[in-house]
């Protein structure tokens, strides 16, 4: 039920300004423009007086929005980026006076597909493959897509420049003597419409690691080390990647959850960070400062992400904007002390 003052929220008045606005007070003296603006929002959310009475339920949605998620409670509890990203938009929500539903999961068996109609934007969080993406828009075509890097060039969407910051983070290394520069990282995946998930190798990071070593003149070193994005599965990988006859002077890994991993390996085979092999890694989670020595990482503000895609969907509700766009947030590399010039 949209109310006065949600209405005072978008427009950015008072809500006793809305009030009087409403009710065509002749006396109320305001900016012709802001009068029309708060008409134009009260209209498209679909505002009357008769439903904000006491014991009128509103039948309305547009002031909902539906989020649509690719990962489970246990994968999101691993992977602080979607847990931020998810954060960030029921804080924007919140602040705006929207509402924000979880409609489903994509790996749910049962999703009611027809009940996105009714809400005023969608927001899905992660990679969807094309099928699924395009079912969705059939039924609501205010759709977000966040941390998406397939090419649906027909929606809004938001991405990390991940690939770009791979190549950035690699000239670092190079710039520190290291050749032998070797990649730790999870399987891309999307999700289908029924619920079923896609791995491929072809990870963003994954992809522009063997491009940069490829441009350097460096193929002879890559070596890739996928699997799930797990603590467990970073350990396991980097034993691998340790047991290598030519060993890798340093390692990049794409995640910190990952790297908690690889540092244990190390410790196991009695090596040092970052004497023997240096690291870097994503997500600068706030232990990644902490842990000894202290992880060099690529911070990503995956909340601000959550809050741009809402003030997009917000966009979308009020009709303030029909061309889709693209948004590539920035990350930052901190550099700490895992990471040391190459002296071999």
């Amino acid at each position: 039920m949209t109310s006065i003052r949600d209405i005072a929220k978008m427009a950015g008045v008072s809500a006793a300004s809305v009030s009087r606005i409403l009710n065509r007070d002749a006396s109320f003296s305001i900016n012709e423009n802001t009068r029309q603006r708060v008409i134009e929002i009260a209209n498209k959310m679909n505002y009357s007086k008769d439903k904000n009475k006491r014991g009128v339920r509103s039948v309305g949605d547009s002031q909902t929005i539906a989020l649509i998620v690719r990962h489970d409670d246990e994968s999101e509890l691993d992977d602080p980026y979607f847990r931020n990203i998810r954060f960030g938009i029921e804080r924007e929500s919140s602040k705006w006076r929207l509402r924000v539903v979880r409609a489903f999961r994509m790996r749910d068996e049962n999703k009611d597909w027809e009940q996105l109609s009714k809400y005023g934007a969608i927001i899905m969080i992660g990679e969807m493959t094309q099928e699924a993406v395009e079912k969705i828009a059939g039924i609501n075509n205010k759709l977000i897509l966040v941390d998406s890097y397939s090419k649906y060039t027909k929606y809004d969407c938001i991405q990390t420049d991940f690939s770009a910051k791979t190549h950035e983070v690699l000239d670092v290394l190079y710039k520190k003597g290291h050749r032998n520069i070797a990649f730790i990282g999870g399987f891309g995946s999307k999700v289908t419409a029924g619920g079923e998930s896609i791995h491929y190798k072809e990870e963003v990071r994954a992809v522009s690691y063997l491009n940069w070593m490829k441009l350097n003149n460096l193929e002879k070193f890559s070596k890739v080390f996928q699997g799930t994005w797990k603590a467990e599965t970073g350990l396991n990988l980097a034993k691998k990647m340790l047991q290598e006859e030519n060993r890798p002077t340093a390692v990049l890994v794409a995640s910190d959850p990952m790297a908690v991993g690889v540092y244990k390996a190390v410790n196991e085979a009695h090596l040092r960070i970052p004497e023997d092999i240096s690291v870097i890694s994503f997500d600068d989670i706030e232990m990644a400062e902490y842990m000894s020595p202290s992880l060099s990482s690529i911070r990503m503000n995956a909340e601000e992400m959550g809050r741009l895609a809402v003030r997009m969907a917000k966009e979308r509700i009020l009709g303030d904007r029909t061309m889709s766009i693209l948004i590539t947030c920035a990350s930052e590399l901190k550099l700490r002390d895992s990471v040391a010039e190459n002296k071999k």
